[in-house]
């Protein structure tokens, strides 16, 4: 009774997420349907984003500026955090001494837990100005958001790559090592391959956490509609446009942000669904 019980609610559970996420497409993709009908594809590189005061179904929208710094800001933020958290996964789990251990990964899950508003107001009070002196700009853009859009997803990143070495047989290193082989090669050639899911698994929860990302971001990528030309400049992105606009906009304004929406979506779940499928393929190989 039991075990059908739990098989059943397990269906159950995976029935609904697969509808949940059937209806969020569903909404999205009809309240855009306005602005989809209106610019089509062109949407997609259009850069102008101007809103009629009289008329709230008229005016020109296009998604081309913030899809771009969604992807740039997001790019920056996977390439700084990468290297750094599987440096601090290998140090926890290879390298640290024990009494070291238990306080790092204290302190790291705590910035896991900190909110995004804190890291934005850090960011904008504390660290743009460091930004602006090192690097020249305002201070406030793409490569300020990025970075710190990096310090907020490590903590995420580390903390899976460590569990999964953690699950690393002890006696698979204890062979390597009695072949002869050093503490590198038996990080590089046992733990990062018997751990590669935990580590894919990190880097795609990392990935949506910083395309979505939306009030750390607010606070310091600029939000303003125009292409960077340095890394420095700011620019703005989706899920900000939608945070600043999204409470006075109507009509036409609103369909096309419900268009950005989905748009992220799409993306997000294109970007997840093809490092599973690749991860799956590996390892079925």
């Amino acid at each position: 009774m039991g075990g059908r019980l739990f098989k059943n609610f397990s269906f159950f559970s995976a029935t609904l997420s697969f509808f949940i996420l059937i209806g969020i497409f569903s909404i999205l993709f009809t309240y855009a349907q306005d602005s989809i009908h209106q610019f089509g594809f062109d949407f997609l590189s259009s850069e102008i984003w101007e809103a009629d005061e009289d008329d709230e179904d008229i005016g020109i929208f296009g998604g081309f500026i913030p899809i771009v710094g969604t992807m740039l800001s997001t790019t920056i933020a996977m390439i700084i955090a990468t290297p750094l958290a599987m440096g601090i996964a290998i140090f926890l789990t290879e390298i640290a001494h024990k009494t070291l251990i238990k306080p790092v990964s204290i302190a790291i899950e705590l910035l896991a837990a900190i909110p995004s508003i804190i890291y934005g107001m850090w960011g904008l009070f504390y660290f743009a100005p460091i930004i602006q002196s090192t690097f020249g700009g305002q201070g406030v853009g793409l490569l300020t958001a990025g970075i710190v859009l990096a310090i907020m997803i490590i903590p995420f990143m580390a903390a899976i790559t460590r569990d999964s070495m953690n699950t690393v047989p002890d006696v698979l290193k204890e062979s390597a090592y009695a072949m002869g082989a050093t503490k590198f090669e038996v990080i590089k050639d046992v733990v990062m391959p018997y751990s590669k899911g935990g580590i894919i698994g990190s880097i795609i929860l990392a990935l949506g956490r910083a395309l979505g990302e939306t009030m750390a971001v607010a606070f310091l990528i600029g939000s303003v509609m125009q292409i960077p030309s340095k890394i420095t400049d700011p620019t703005t992105s989706i899920p900000v446009l939608l945070a600043n606009n999204f409470s006075e906009a109507q009509g036409l304004e609103m369909s096309s942000m419900y268009y950005l929406a989905l748009i992220l979506f799409i993306v997000s779940f294109i970007i997840i669904s093809v490092a599973k499928f690749y991860f799956l393929g590996k390892k079925v190989k």
